[in-house]
């Protein structure tokens, strides 16, 4: 199992983006048990970025909400950065 770690700038996204919404709040718990367990799941569509986000890792919530992610203490923890729409977290 994965532990995971919220940044301050996750936390402010996450309320401002999905806390007013009760079923995208539950498909984000249903994603982050899913990852904590396995974080490379297909359900999840794991991936790297690249360019401006290079080293850091995205896994969807739903067909338009991303987490961006970076893996550290050789992959056994994941900072969570950012949660939002594509063109809001790249």
């Amino acid at each position: 199992m994965i532990n995971l770690v919220w940044d301050s700038t996750f936390k402010r996204s996450y309320k401002k983006r999905i806390s007013g919404d009760a079923i995208l709040q539950k498909k984000f718990w249903d994603a982050v048990n899913l990852f904590s367990h396995n974080p490379l799941d297909g359900r999840l569509k794991t991936h790297k970025l690249t360019g401006k986000l290079s080293g850091l890792w995205a896994f969807s919530v739903a067909y338009d909400c991303r987490v961006v992610f970076k893996f550290y203490d050789n992959n056994k923890s994941a900072l969570l950065i950012d949660i939002g729409t594509h063109d809001e977290v790249y």
